[in-house]
């Protein structure tokens, strides 16, 4: 395995995922309601596995056949981090709404996956930040696109069943804008270094 590798995508994957969406919104309300927690994290890390294994397999596969894209992807890869960062900046700085946790009564498995299943695989999002971004910025690690991508993946692991079952924690500091506006920062701050590694050809 391949750590430095395993740690840019690790690094990579989490930057991305934590920024603030209709997913991690979604798992973050269940985990708020203490429903189907294990599942809905499960399914989502494991949804973001396949895409990012497609997305690392499939852009390996097309930079061995045309060697001068890998550079191009490089670029691409800088312009789409700076706008994704410049992005969460500016939700930092205009600052929004506090999240609150769902009321109601509870919902059927098949439901609230199925909503999942909606907000993940026909979010073009989701796609561009697994597929295309983590698939294009693995061609910087030639050789070691399974460390990158497995790396990735962990982070989505992590991520989703730290805030599914976190959640209940965090549940009175995440209804106030200002720690959504930290969290916006700190996205921003990760991207912008990822991107400068890309620059200078790390």
């Amino acid at each position: 395995m391949d750590f430095a590798a395993f740690f840019a995508g690790f690094r990579l994957g989490l930057g991305l995922i934590v920024a603030i969406g209709a997913q991690n919104a979604f798992v973050l309300r269940q985990g708020l309601r203490r429903e189907h927690v294990f599942a809905v994290a499960l399914f989502c890390a494991a949804s973001d596995a396949a895409l990012i294994a497609l997305g690392v397999s499939g852009f390996a596969a097309v930079t061995t056949a045309l060697p001068g894209l890998g550079e191009a992807l490089r670029w691409g890869g800088v312009a789409f981090l700076l706008w994704y960062a410049g992005r969460a900046a500016r939700a930092a700085w205009r600052g929004g709404e506090g999240l609150e946790a769902g009321q109601g009564g509870a919902e059927p498995l098949g439901r609230v996956l199925l909503t999942m299943a909606a907000l993940t695989w026909a979010n073009p999002h989701v796609w561009l930040d697994t597929v295309v971004l983590l698939g294009a910025v693995s061609a910087q690690f030639p050789g070691r696109g399974v460390a990158f991508g497995t790396g990735a993946a962990t982070a989505s692991f992590v991520f989703f069943f730290a805030l599914a079952y976190g959640a209940r924690l965090l549940a009175p500091l995440f209804a106030k804008a200002f720690a959504w506006r930290l969290l916006d920062a700190g996205v921003a701050i990760v991207l912008v270094s990822v991107a400068l590694r890309l620059i200078l050809g790390g």
